[in-house]
């Protein structure tokens, strides 16, 4: 995938859709396209966030690591779904970890560059944290919601 076809998807990816042409153009030139192998952890819970990603292919879950045994699952994401938030927002450190279900394909943005760009150009920053507060809502409310179903005391609400 080129930088202008990478330019070309995005230009028709809804979660981008707000964007204008340069701001669409400039975030395909801070991408790179990134297979990751089934089993890869992509980032883990507390490490150094300064990338996000946008599937193309396969399936990944987004966990909420255990202090012991398994991992809870909070979302499956597949292709042209939106992975992670937390190179926007100080500390900049992941809330979650994301591993690969399958082998997956995606575009990888450096969230160093972009965030460079927002403090540079508040309009710009202005409306890609307007998309990612959507995305963080929603990452949020599912994490909840998956809390909730897994720990379920009597009269709890």
């Amino acid at each position: 995938m080129t930088e202008q076809s990478i330019g070309d998807y995005l230009a028709t990816h809804e979660f981008f859709s707000g964007l204008d042409d340069r701001s669409k153009k400039f975030l395909a030139e801070s991408a790179v396209v990134r297979e990751v192998s089934a089993g890869e952890v992509l980032f883990r819970q507390a490490e150094s966030a300064d990338k996000f990603y946008l599937l193309r292919s396969g399936e990944v879950s987004v966990q909420v690591p255990a202090l012991m045994g398994p991992a809870l699952e909070i979302q499956k994401l597949r292709k042209n779904q939106i992975l992670g938030w937390s190179w926007l927002i100080p500390p900049y450190r992941w809330n979650f970890q994301a591993l690969a279900l399958e082998d997956v394909g995606v575009l990888e943005f450096d969230g160093s560059i972009i965030l460079a760009r927002c403090e540079e150009d508040p309009e710009f920053g202005y409306q890609v944290l307007k998309l990612f507060a959507a995305l963080m809502s929603e990452r949020l409310d599912a994490a909840r919601q998956k809390m909730m179903d897994q720990w379920d005391p009597p009269g709890f609400a």
